[in-house]
């Protein structure tokens, strides 16, 4: 009891925390960014999972993590202190002291759990305006426009006539959407900013949420299916790209060959390969089979946040910073020298802001850039020349998805309207709002 009053006195004297500290304050962001990259659903290394209150009490393969009976013999302690190896977090620096005796003090006062519920939809989202779009694909089938919203994926009618279903689940943010080449699947990737990240795989046709699978303690990036429809990837804020297992929601691996945040993937043609991109400038080529790094695609410039691929070669357009879409081989055809950029393509014009978003339309033929500019622009892929500019936004666009038969381009962004042009001129066909505003405009009404 001494030992716990003069801890809470040296707490308090530091105004560090008051008389009891506090799990979902002071105890779980300490977990989430130093524990839970390795302890969480998708991994689960040793057994254990640290992003809920739950998986902390039960603890793993090395026994309870904390016991409040016995505070000075919790293994989450030992291990944080380096007197139990390896020392955690692995290959890192301890934790601050301060952090620990946070830790400490909350075991000693009994490990109490005030965790806030998690927020889960249990009805349609109610919008008094339309959020930002950050992600929107047609289905295979040309008959669906998939849209995110706020916790939510709206699937509407491809010809923007009204929602024939809203897919709601727990991530705050849907940052991604694809669908596997069937359209049997619809992969939405997100999470909650600051808490998780999550990927959602969905029955579009049913409505139904078949798994999701979390990773990370923010929300994921660039979400993309393997053509055979086996594995997702998704880049993360902490320099990783996670793989998972479209069956099971299992991870398979994490890579961390990047330097920085990882913001979009693709996989290669035959599913074997993927190309990550992100903001230490680099597009990394990583074989999908074992998980690992193969070599830098490109000649690193500014920083990256878009890749797409050649619906049928191992052909890649990327971009970001700089402005400038280069359009790369995934192989090179010989050993580099110094200062040779052999998968190098071409380099599409320099447009007027940060590319946020590309699209390669399905028959290969053109390459469609968006980003902070308010047009977005259509190249021939073969010539790079420009073909059209659809314009009509009124700021940033990031998402972008050509329907199967190439006629059209479905666009979104900060505006929260999605807009659909004919690819042949950039001629707009129609503006909607995708979610139903409170008093207002049904989901798909003119606005």
């Amino acid at each position: 009891m001494q030992c716990r009053i003069a801890a809470i006195a040296v707490f308090a004297a530091c105004g560090v925390v008051s008389a009891e500290v506090s799990f979902e304050r002071e105890v779980k962001p300490v977990l989430q960014k130093h524990c839970a990259g390795c302890h969480q659903p998708g991994s689960k290394a040793s057994g254990l999972d640290l992003t809920t209150y739950d998986g902390f009490r039960a603890g793993g393969k090395r026994g309870t993590a904390f016991n409040v009976n016995a505070p000075a013999e919790s293994i989450v302690i030992k291990y944080m202190t380096g007197e139990l190896k390896p020392s955690m977090p692995l290959g890192g620096t301890l934790l601050p002291t301060a952090d620990v005796d946070r830790i400490r003090l909350w075991i000693q006062e009994g490990a109490k759990n005030d965790s806030r519920p998690e927020e889960v939809s249990t009805g349609p989202i109610a919008y008094k305006q339309p959020p930002v779009i950050t992600a929107l694909k047609f289905s295979p089938d040309g008959k669906t426009l998939a849209v995110s919203g706020n916790r939510e994926v709206l699937l509407h009618n491809a010809d923007g006539s009204g929602v024939t279903k809203r897919l709601q689940g727990k991530a705050e943010r849907i940052l991604s959407i694809a669908y596997s080449p069937d359209g049997s699947l619809l992969l939405a990737g997100g999470g909650t900013p600051a808490r998780f990240g999550e990927l959602q795989f969905w029955d579009p046709r049913s409505g139904k949420l078949l798994r999701t699978a979390e990773a990370t303690n923010d929300t994921v990036f660039g979400a993309s299916l393997s053509p055979d429809g086996k594995k997702a990837a998704a880049g993360a804020a902490d320099n990783s790209v996670y793989v998972f297992d479209t069956s099971t929601a299992k991870q398979l691996y994490k890579v961390t060959s990047h330097e920085n945040w990882v913001l979009a993937t693709v996989f290669g043609v035959n599913s074997k390969r993927f190309v990550s991109v992100g903001r230490d400038r680099a597009a990394k080529l990583v074989d999908a089979e074992a998980g690992q790094f193969l070599e830098n695609v490109n000649q690193m410039r500014g920083e990256l946040a878009a890749v797409a691929r050649h619906p049928n070669k191992d052909v890649i357009v990327v971009g970001g910073e700089d402005r400038i879409p280069y359009v790369y081989m995934m192989d090179r055809p010989r050993n580099l020298k110094v200062g040779e950029e052999l998968t190098l393509i071409r380099k599409l014009d320099a447009q007027n802001g940060p590319i946020f978003a590309l699209e390669w339309s399905p028959d290969g033929s053109r390459i469609a850039v968006a980003g902070a500019a308010s047009a977005v622009n259509i190249y021939d892929a073969e010539s790079g020349s420009k073909v059209a500019a659809c314009s009509g936004h009124t700021a940033g666009i990031y998402a972008l998805s050509f329907s199967p038969d190439g006629q059209r381009l479905a666009t979104g962004g900060f505006d929260g309207k999605v807009r659909f042009y004919r690819t042949s001129d950039c001629s707009l066909e129609k503006a909607m709002v995708p979610v139903p505003i409170e008093g207002g405009a049904p989901a798909g009404g003119m606005r």
